[in-house]
């Protein structure tokens, strides 16, 4: 509570958090503006059921369930990223791009930024199409005319998130894209506490009710408690003679944690999972009928979404970390890992320590992930709450949440004030550098 007293005595801290609010309480009003000629209603059996569209409203912040100007949300913003993470791997110009340090960066996110309109286009093309062919447009609506102004609409409502999500990112606090992904999940959350409220009579009563809000409160901790560790391994700079001074002799660390993959694995796996019952949505045949179910529900549901979770667990950590680029570096400066010869051995070495990470934070992802759909079917939680407290949606507001209050606590302590986390380093109250 110190910690949150001392906000107040930074006015530059204060600034950035009240622009930050400012902005997401923008980024909510346009939730609720509709697009034109779209029955909302009707829109409503596309979306539900099971569908990958469900992944696509819980991203935009359930804008994409009334078909507000925002419904794309910031998945196209997402998906360039990605894309262009992906590549960097590939593509050698690129990866020359991301060694370039700053300007690199900038040249990336310019790339970024073009993925991002074509992806709008793309999409808002792809769903106009699905709407009339679906009937859910109102009377009148419809043709080239509807098609052009539904594309236009959510392109602009796309592009106005990421340059929300760039302004907050410079002038406020946190990682605006994240905070705009945040402040859509977080808004669905009483009304999953409402609906488990009323229903609370069919999982134990009041009893039944705390014991599940005690529940979240374990999960939360147990993801802070993943998200937070990593394993340190020990780097030992050589000692060398400039002159007459004497330079290096020092001892760091190379930190690996246990899940480097974010929350991108399950993004990934539940897509695939959601994709034939999307399909189904629109071609109307047994076989695709029996599939959808098949990998709706049930044991062979869960089996085959844990190991989708733990596949691209390996695969995305493999793309985005190197063991031998990082052996290189350190080589490079000076540095080795006592009891362990530099170069190829020293990325061996990493490499199997990074595995042996990987499969832990596969294993926590899945766990996670699951749990949603264990208490909805064996419990009966209702499924509004078990979706936010559980699975893609409890990692991604936990995660932000600890990246914001660590930028607040960087803020902090570089005026020399209590942090928010309760730091041993460099505890000042309220005194001034």
């Amino acid at each position: 509570m110190g910690g949150i007293a001392n906000i107040a005595k930074l006015p530059e801290l204060r600034r950035r958090i009240l622009f930050t609010i400012a902005l997401l309480g923008i980024y909510r009003v346009g939730v609720f503006i509709p697009t034109p000629g779209v029955n909302a209603d009707a829109l409503q059996r596309i979306i539900g059921g099971g569908t990958i569209f469900e992944i696509f409203n819980m991203f935009s912040g359930g804008a994409l369930d009334q078909f507000s100007v925002l419904a794309l949300g910031i998945m196209p913003y997402i998906s360039a990223s990605i894309i262009l993470q992906l590549l960097t791997v590939v593509v050698p110009s690129l990866e020359r791009l991301k060694k370039e340090g700053e300007s690199g960066h900038h040249k990336i996110t310019q790339y970024t930024r073009y993925g991002t309109v074509l992806l709008a286009l793309v999409q808002g093309f792809g769903i106009s199409m699905g709407l009339e062919s679906q009937g859910v447009l109102l009377p009148g609506a419809g043709g080239v005319s509807f098609y052009v102004s539904t594309v236009i609409t959510l392109t602009a409502g796309t592009c106005f998130l990421m340059w929300l999500g760039e302004q907050i990112t410079e002038r406020g606090i946190g990682n605006g894209i994240s905070l705009i992904i945040f402040a859509g999940i977080v808004a669905a959350v009483p009304a999953g506490f409402r609906d488990a409220w009323t229903t609370k009579d069919q999982f134990g009563g009041l009893f039944g009710f705390l014991l599940l809000v005690g529940f979240i409160v374990l999960v939360i901790g147990v993801i802070i408690f993943f998200e937070r560790a990593h394993r340190k391994i020990p780097i030992q700079y050589a000692k060398k003679v400039v002159g007459r001074k004497l330079y290096g002799g020092m001892q760091s660390h190379l930190p690996l944690k246990i899940n480097m993959a974010g929350v991108i694995p399950p993004i990934f796996a539940s897509s695939l999972m959601l994709f034939p019952a999307t399909i189904a949505q629109f071609v109307q045949t047994e076989r695709l009928q029996n599939l959808a179910g098949m990998l709706s529900f049930g044991w062979l549901h869960l089996g085959l979404y844990v190991t989708l979770i733990i596949f691209f667990t390996f695969f995305y950590t493999a793309v985005t970390f190197n063991p031998t680029d990082v052996a290189e570096n350190v080589r490079k400066q000076g540095g080795f890992i006592p009891g362990i010869r530099p170069g190829q051995a020293t990325a061996n070495f990493i490499d199997r320590i990074l595995s042996r990470l990987t499969l832990g934070g596969a294993l926590y992802l899945a766990l996670v992930c699951v749990l949603p759909e264990i208490l909805i079917s064996q419990f009966g939680i209702p499924v509004s709450l078990a979706s936010t407290f559980g699975g893609t949606a409890l990692l991604i507001i936990v995660g932000v949440a600890m990246d914001t209050l660590s930028q607040m606590e960087t803020h902090l302590m570089s005026r020399q004030y209590e942090g928010l986390m309760g730091s041993k380093g460099g505890r000042f109250r309220g005194r001034k550098s």
